[in-house]
């Protein structure tokens, strides 16, 4: 019973916000993307099919208009035809506006419209690196490994591995841990650049001088080389089926 009322709880939640989401849509206003931050949009792959799915649901809607004779039946499938519709328009454009966020603190908020939110403190985050995957199954998909996927259109392009788990709470309400994240991002190698440079310097990870350093020449120039960062590995495996939108 109380599992049935949280859920329950957590639909009406996921409802208002996508409510609140068309409106932020109307005035091209973006939630959570702050002064300093990068919004990282991931709608690209799964645009397409949601128009696809309100045509469909419109064309349906004008079809039951005019073959149900039933003025009853007809007001209650009017109602549920619309309100399949807001939801589908609801759920696009929470995406929209509620993208992945990489504050100016280096921090990383990996979103799925208005059903999940998940906050990578900055001081977790071991590395970010663009990698291309095609998990099956649903949208959000936590697994025993400790790995959380938030693939759209059936694809993943960000793999972000953490230091320790970070905790957060499922769509419908459970919570779980994740200690590697893989996301979607249209633009995958702009979020890594911007995690890489915005993370926290390791101090663990440069080395002190020692005295065998040969020391400069007094009136010579000395140019520091920094070793060219890594380049990002892309891995593709074979495409899966679609997911469910909802997660």
């Amino acid at each position: 019973m109380r599992r049935a009322v949280r859920v329950l709880r957590r639909l009406c939640g996921h409802e208002l916000r996508g409510f609140a989401s068309l409106g932020l849509w109307v005035v091209r206003r973006r939630h959570g993307a702050g002064a300093g931050a990068l919004a990282a949009a991931y709608t690209g792959p799964q645009t397409a099919m949601f128009f696809g799915l309100a045509f469909v649901a419109v064309v349906e809607t004008v079809v039951l208009a005019l073959v149900v004779p039933w003025p009853v039946v007809h007001a209650v499938l009017l109602f549920v035809d619309v309100y399949t519709v807001g939801q589908i328009v609801a759920l696009h454009a929470g995406c929209v506006t509620r993208p992945h966020v990489v504050g100016a603190d280096g921090s990383l908020r990996v979103r799925y419209g208005q059903y999940l939110d998940v906050t990578l403190p900055a001081a977790d985050i071991r590395s970010a690196r663009v990698q291309r995957r095609y998990p099956e199954g649903r949208t959000v998909q936590v697994h025993d490994d400790g790995s959380l996927d938030v693939a759209v259109g059936s694809q993943t392009t960000v793999t972000v591995e953490l230091t320790r788990p970070v905790a957060f709470v499922r769509p419908f309400g459970l919570r779980a841990h994740a200690r590697v994240v893989r996301l979607h991002a249209d633009d995958p190698r702009a979020l890594v650049d911007a995690l890489t440079r915005r993370r926290p310097a390791d101090p663990a990870a440069q080395e002190p001088r020692t005295a065998q350093e040969s020391p400069a020449v007094p009136g010579s120039r000395t140019v520091e080389e920094k070793s060219p960062a890594p380049a990002l590995k892309r891995e593709r495996t074979g495409p899966g089926p679609a997911p469910d939108p909802l997660g």
